[in-house]
Order: structure tokens, then C-alpha cells, then sequence
């Protein structure tokens, strides 16, 4: 008998914060059980259920293991932890029917992973940069006979290598940008003694390198993840002003590559964050290392009125090089986790005459006024909650609304998918992080009012330099509530999980136990 399919569950936090549920083992019930799970957080945005049954942890079968082994997995985790799970009526039903879902054949995963709430992408190696202490690089290297392959061992907690990513387990791939996989465990060694005080490692953890091996794809740095490097790549977006972007491009025989020169103070350019020297790594998200000055000149004139540059400083660029990594994997992860801004059209461009290397990126006249505006939202909390999730990036300021619920609270005030949320309460948001939002959101009571944007609008103000606020309205008049109405689905949707009071979330994990009961908050 085929067996039920559990849900992959990929779940990421914050330094210090916890995944935002108890797992518990409870008298009369079988399993390891997801309770409690507190608004806002990693495991509600992911989609875990009250009364799911964890199945696996990385990996690793914990039906069969005590409960205090299975937490003990959820710690050692880290910043991110996998879970196989089964929905309660899916589990209770393979264990009257006898399945054993110790074995993976049984029942498949259901899907692509879900990561916080969105479809996970493929599995990712990842690139580690480590610069050597007065105690060494923090780790050892294994290789079992028989086994291809040498193996991160003894990761100490808080060291150099834990600190840039490091796991135990993983396996090395590529050190400072070559190849060791077929290296034998002296020749990786020598490699690390020759590379000094500092190394670039390429690593693949258990499962992503079993999901690279199953597909037969060649391991490099393109499949990399770049958030541990300790440098990061620029984005500048610019729209022009009256005297154009307000840099300049430079072209030097004796440097590959395109650099930024003079840059106009209060430009456009310098208000994106520009820097002379910056190495053009892309324009669009498309590489321009092959391109001619005027080839890269015109690109950035044909664009019309507005421009976005991918840029690195020196200490960056050397370390992405030492990698063998493209700054575009940056880009990438990056906008792949941000909402797709509206498509505008852009303005037909007067082609200004050639000038001398170095040549300045023209002016046209200024975009056409566009009609934005800022919505204020007023929302009445129902039984069902305020019916939208509020998702963010770790480690990047902006919380955007995800998955507004159809005649939910949220629909009814007005908020629609992708709105960035600029004002909490009257209090401005954009440079708060995702745990201080929702604290914000969460302690409003049963009424909450949001100042959000779309998009397409949040970028026409910023490029402008206009502070958005309530009074961009052209009134100052606050939305009527609307009436709460609950149907009888969510009425009884509610009943099943009974609403949690909101708890301060702590660095560390916290325990309770009963002689029916055990449970640990995660």
C-alpha cells in the first residue's frame, strides 16, 4: 500500500530568535507534534499545522526516537532545520495501516519544499570565507576508506568556521576555486597549509549533495549560496535627474572590466550609493564583463530614464574572484526573494553626440508624473486573524503582504499582495527587522492600521526622495473600520488551533513537562 506524502518544510530565523513553535509529545497521542505556533512566524509562514507530526529532521527518522532527541536535532540545526512532516488525520491513518515511514519509498514527498512560506528553490552549496585567528581556522578534516570525498569534522562552536557557515558533515567541493573532489586527504591539507590566513571553501551539506548526485549535475560555485560571505555586492537604482545620472564611466587598457569615476555630489548616482571605483558587474541583471565601453554606454542609454547597476568595491571583487563566484549570484538570491515590481514602460531617449572617454551617461528630461499614492488600511481582526502574511528577507530591511485572504480583514481594508508596508500604527517600519514588525503588529490588539505602496510606486517616491507618509494621501482622514464578519468555515477552522497569547521570543530554548506531557519550544 502506497503511504502518505509528507510536506518538506524548510524553516530559516534570526540570530537569537526561535523557529516560533512547541513540539511536544502528548499522552494518547503517537508522534512528535507541532504545537503552539505563534503568529508571524517562521513555522506559521512556512505552513506548518497545529497537530502536525514531524516525520524526519534533516534527513534524519525521528518517529522511533525519544522526544528529547528530536529536539536536541532542532537545536543543533542552526539557522535552518528541514522537517518531513504528516498532517495528523495522514499520520494517525499510516499507523492503523501498518506503514512504515521509516521507509522513504513509501511515501514520497508531496511537492517542491516550502521555505517560510514561498515554493523552496533547488537545495544550494554554499561558499564560506574563513580568516585564520590566533586559534586556527576552528576545524578538521575526515575521509572514511572507501569513501569518496573528505569531510568538515570537529566545527568548534563560535569558531572561525562555524561563524562563516560551516557545518559538520559538510563535504568540501572546490578550495579557493578549484576542484578537490578526486584530491586525497594529504593533497587537501597541502592545499589549506598554501592558502595562508585566509581560504574560500565551496561545501555541500548531506542532502543537497545527495540531490546534485541524483540528477548527475556537476558541483561548482554557480550553485552556490554567496548570504555567508562576509562582503556583499551592490544594488544602485537610479532614475534620472535633470543633469542625468550624474557619474561617470571609466575605461582602463591596463583593467578589465568597467569602473565608476567622478560622481556628482547629491546626484542621483550618489544617492543610490555609488562609489568611485566600483567595478559594473551588470546592468539589468545582465553580466557586462564582455562588453565595450560604448557597448556598455549604450546599453545604459537605451534603458531611457532609469538604471540599475550591479556593482562591486576591490575587497569585494577579490573575494568573489578567490571563489571563482559571479557577483550575479548575489542578484540573483536577492531578487529572487523580493516581489517582481510593476513592468514600466520607459521613455523614448534623445541619442546625445559621442563625447571623449571618459564619457558620461547622458540626460534627458525628466520622467513624466506619475499618479501614486500610498494606501492607509484599517483592519479589525476576526476570528480567522487579520487574513495576510507579512514576509521579509533575512537580514534586509522591508517587510512586503503576501498571501491576502480573499474577503479576509486584510482583503476588505484593501492591502493586495507585494504592498510594502511603510507605517505600523503610525510608525514607520522601513528600517525595522521582520521580528520587530510583527511584535508591532502583534501587540495592536484586535485593530491594526497600515500605510503601505505598491511597488512600482515605493521605487518612484525613493528615487525621488519623498518621504512617504500619510499626508501623500491628500487626506488626513482615517478609513472607516470595516465590520468584522466571520463565516462558519473559519469559525470552525479557528476552533481546531485556539488562538496563543503572544510570547516574547528568547535566544534560548525554553522546556516544560507534565506526567501527560512533554514540550519544547523551538
Amino acid at each position: 500500500m502506497a503511504g502518505p506524502k509528507p510536506r518538506v518544510i524548510v524553516l530559516t530565523k534570526h540570530q537569537g530568535q526561535s523557529f516560533g513553535f512547541f513540539l511536544r509529545v502528548e499522552q494518547g497521542e503517537e508522534g512528535h507534534l507541532i504545537r503552539a505556533l505563534e503568529m508571524g512566524g517562521a513555522a506559521e509562514l512556512a505552513g506548518l499545522k497545529d497537530g502536525d507530526r514531524i516525520i524526519r529532521v534533516n534527513g534524519t527518522f525521528v518517529d522511533d526516537l525519544e522526544h528529547n532527541q528530536v529536539a536536541d536535532l532542532v537545536r543543533k540545526s542552526g539557522m535552518t532545520v528541514t522537517f518531513h512532516v504528516l498532517g495528523e488525520e495522514a499520520y494517525n491513518q499510516a499507523k492503523d495501516n501498518g506503514i512504515n515511514l521509516a521507509d522513504p519509498h513509501s511515501h514520497p514527498t508531496q511537492g517542491q519544499p516550502t521555505m517560510n512560506g514561498v515554493s523552496a528553490p533547488a537545495p544550494k552549496l554554499k561558499l564560506c570565507f574563513l580568516q585564520k585567528s590566533s586559534a586556527g581556522f576552528g576545524f578538521s578534516l575526515k575521509s572514511n576508506r572507501g569513501d569518496q570525498g573528505i569531510f568538515m569534522m570537529d566545527v568548534i562552536a563560535g569558531g572561525i568556521a562555524d561563524k562563516a557557515g560551516v557545518k559538520v558533515g559538510d563535504r568540501v567541493v572546490e578550495i579557493n576555486g578549484e576542484n578537490v573532489e578526486g584530491a586525497t586527504h594529504d593533497q587537501t591539507v597541502e592545499k589549506i597549509k598554501a592558502s595562508g590566513n585566509s581560504i574560500m571553501f565551496l561545501l555541500a551539506d548531506e542532502d543537497t549533495d545527495k540531490y546534485y548526485k541524483n540528477k548527475r549535475i556537476k558541483l561548482g560555485a554557480g550553485l552556490a549560496t554567496v548570504k555567508y560571505l562576509p562582503q556583499k555586492p551592490r544594488i544602485a537604482e537610479m532614475t534620472k535627474g535633470p543633469s542625468g545620472y550624474g557619474y561617470f564611466l571609466k575605461a582602463d587598457p591596463k583593467m578589465p572590466g568597467h569602473y565608476v569615476g567622478e560622481i556628482d555630489r547629491g546626484s542621483p548616482a550618489e544617492r543610490a550609493g555609488l562609489k568611485e571605483k566600483d567595478r559594473v558587474v551588470a546592468v539589468e541583471g545582465e553580466e557586462v564583463d564582455d562588453c565595450t565601453h560604448e557597448e556598455l554606454v549604450d546599453k545604459i542609454r537605451q534603458l531611457g530614464s532609469r538604471c540599475c547597476l550591479l556593482v562591486v568595491d576591490a575587497e569585494t571583487d577579490k573575494l568573489y574572484k578567490m571563489g571563482a563566484a559571479s557577483p550575479l549570484l548575489y542578484w540573483e538570491e536577492i531578487r529572487g526573494s523580493l516581489p517582481k515590481p510593476s513592468q514600466l514602460e520607459p521613455e523614448p531617449s534623445p541619442v546625445p553626440a559621442p563625447a571623449p572617454a571618459p564619457i558620461p551617461v547622458p540626460a534627458v528630461p525628466a520622467a513624466v508624473e506619475e499618479s501614486y499614492k500610498p494606501k492607509l488600511c484599517h483592519l479589525e481582526k476576526t476570528a480567522a486573524g487579520y487574513g495576510f502574511h507579512l514576509n521579509g528577507i533575512q537580514g534586509v530591511y522591508g517587510q512586503y503582504i503576501k498571501e491576502v485572504v480573499k474577503g479576509g480583514a486584510a482583503d476588505r481594508a484593501g492591502l493586495e499582495d507585494d504592498d510594502i508596508v511603510v507605517e505600523v500604527n503610525g510608525v514607520n517600519v522601513e528600517k525595522s527587522m521582520h521580528e520587530e514588525v510583527v511584535q508591532t503588529i502583534r501587540s495592536s490588539g484586535d485593530t491594526l492600521v497600515l500605510l503601505v505602496v505598491e511597488k512600482a510606486a515605493y521605487d518612484y517616491f525613493k528615487a525621488r526622495g519623498v518621504a512617504i507618509t500619510p499626508q501623500l494621501l491628500g487626506t488626513e482622514q482615517t478609513p472607516e473600520p470595516c465590520a468584522p464578519a466571520i463565516t462558519q468555515e473559519e469559525q470552525t477552522q479557528r476552533s481546531a488551533t485556539p488562538p496563543v497569547q503572544p510570547r516574547v521570543r528568547t535566544p534560548s530554548v525554553s522546556s516544560t513537562s507534565s506526567s501527560d506531557s512533554e514540550d519544547v519550544r523551538l
